[in-house]
Order: C-alpha cells, then sequence, then structure tokens
C-alpha cells in the first residue's frame, strides 16, 4: 500500500474518535522531537482489559515508513478495532 493512502486511512479511523472496543492506540517514540524511531501499538479488547502492546522500530521516521503505516493498517482492519487513538506528537526516549 502506498504511504499516502495509508496514512490517510489511519487519519480517518483516528478522525471518528472513541465509539467503544476493541481499541488500538498508536505512540511514537524518537531520540528528537523530529524524528521517531519506535511505535508503540496498544490494543485493548474491552473495558478494563491488560492492553497488549506490539514495538515496531525502524531506522529513520516510523511515521514516513512504507511498511509500518501499512502495517498499522493491516493491524486495525483485522483487530475489528472499533476506536483509533494516536498520541499527538513524538515522545522522547531517554538513553
Amino acid at each position: 500500500m502506498h504511504i499516502d493512502k495509508a496514512k490517510k486511512r489511519i487519519a480517518k479511523q483516528i478522525k471518528k474518535g472513541f465509539h467503544g472496543y476493541p481499541s488500538i492506540s498508536l505512540a511514537y517514540f524518537g531520540a528528537t522531537p523530529s524524528i521517531a524511531t519506535e511505535l508503540v501499538i496498544s490494543f485493548v479488547l474491552e473495558e478494563g482489559a491488560e492492553p497488549q502492546l506490539q514495538k515496531l522500530v525502524c531506522a529513520y521516521d516510523a511515521r514516513e515508513d512504507e511498511t509500518i503505516q501499512s502495517t498499522i493498517v493491516k493491524i486495525i482492519e483485522r483487530s475489528n478495532a472499533i476506536t483509533v487513538t494516536e498520541i499527538t506528537g513524538n515522545s522522547i526516549i531517554q538513553t
């Protein structure tokens, strides 16, 4: 899937807002605010359930990585997530 198409599909899901469970949350991390080298995807099946975490890492910005963005779309589709949220910005990794 092309990067722009994947990013648009993800953004469309995020814009819908909270509609219940299952839900997916996306959080980007990096050494600087401008480059996110890690993505943590949190999946919650139902209210009060422990989140299942999946971490994806790349050498450059994960927000611009076609493989990672396509993977996010597939995870959303296969999990039948009703809600998709994204932590705004890029959290700094303390080394």
